[in-house]
């Protein structure tokens, strides 16, 4: 069972990245632009409505691994 998207693990990310993540998730956005890199990554809500772990080692997955 997915963990609910509003409610992220604890992390081992940098605040202002989770900052970006929980700011995209509020907004209903798919993603954020990654702060360090410029990368879109991708929400966990985004994650969570494919309906299964795609096993690429996303750093928002929903799914326990």
């Amino acid at each position: 069972m997915a963990r609910p998207p509003d409610d992220p693990p604890a992390s081992a990310l940098p605040p202002h990245v989770e900052a970006a993540h929980l700011a995209a998730v509020r907004a209903g956005e798919p993603g954020y632009l990654d702060p360090d890199t410029g990368l879109f990554v991708l929400t966990a809500v985004s994650l969570a409505a494919r309906g299964r772990c795609c096993g690429e080692g996303c750093r928002h997955c929903p799914y326990p691994v």
